[in-house]
């Protein structure tokens, strides 16, 4: 985590040289990318997985939108007690997003945003947030773009259900369910991309929604080697954590996948 914060900071600490050069007027209309990736074993361990993301923007002299859907699914084969095996789901998340900003001139813009996640496997078994806030393109050339976002937001958490003892998963007894929990945050996102060369690019969002209550941190980093002016195929990894979670869970959660990457 330390890591992700230090190279958040080194990317707000470019040349004030590069950041006083005015952006060239990005292409207008709508543009996006498609992206996934598969695996499946079989034989003596037997395993799905499938992550996907879909990615959709607008741009014109006004406005500057993003939707975005993404999915991640995971069965393979668990131990249960006793001995054994059973093939089963060991991730399921679903996440949606939207944000729509104005501009107030070639660098600045307002930006409300709304995101949507629901997660088996997470401390939160689901979450949402609605935002408004302050938009500013600090940077943006051949080589390098440079955008953040701040501002205020209100978030709903629906904590995950847990046992107060070892006990049959498939029995009531022991099982908790708190109660979902709602309040003010101040959200902010970081995007960042360098174009090493006309084929490949390295991309990262840094996120964080903060409140009283749990702090969320999720990084995004991803390396993009084009195979054609359609095609790329693309190394990602993710990192997510949540400051307050129930016993037994962990706060940080860490994926790494390679998919194939179709943009139109």
């Amino acid at each position: 985590m330390k890591l992700t914060l230090l190279a958040s900071a080194l990317l707000l600490a470019l040349p004030l040289a590069a950041l006083a050069a005015d952006p060239p007027p990005p292409p207008e209309g709508w543009s996006g990318s498609g992206e996934a990736g598969l695996s499946i074993a079989s034989g003596n361990t037997k395993s799905q997985n499938l992550n996907a993301k879909l990615d959709v923007k607008y741009n014109d002299d006004r406005w500057k939108d993003d939707f975005y859907l993404t999915a991640l699914r995971n069965k393979a084969n668990v131990a249960i007690p006793g001995g054994g095996s059973n093939y089963d789901l060991t991730a399921n998340r679903y996440e949606a997003g939207a944000s729509a900003g104005y501009k107030l001139d070639e660098r600045s813009y307002i930006v409300g945003a709304v995101r949507y996640e629901h997660d088996e496997f997470s401390p939160y078994r689901y979450q949402y947030i609605a935002s408004i806030g302050y938009g500013y393109q600090i940077l943006k050339n051949a080589s390098d773009e440079l955008a953040v976002e701040v501002g205020p937001g209100y978030k709903v958490v629906q904590p995950a259900s847990y046992y107060l003892s070892p006990v049959d998963p498939q029995s009531p007894s022991g099982k908790v369910t708190p109660d979902s929990d709602s309040n003010l945050v101040a959200r902010g996102k970081l995007d960042y991309k360098h174009n090493f060369s006309d084929t490949v690019s390295f991309v990262d969002t840094f996120l964080v929604e903060a409140g009283s209550g749990d702090k969320f941190i999720q990084n995004d980093a991803g390396l993009a080697v084009k195979m054609s002016s359609k095609l790329a195929l693309k190394v990602g990894y993710q990192i997510r954590h949540n400051s307050q979670v129930e016993s037994g869970f962990k706060k940080t959660d860490g994926l790494m996948t390679t998919n194939l990457v179709y943009s139109f």
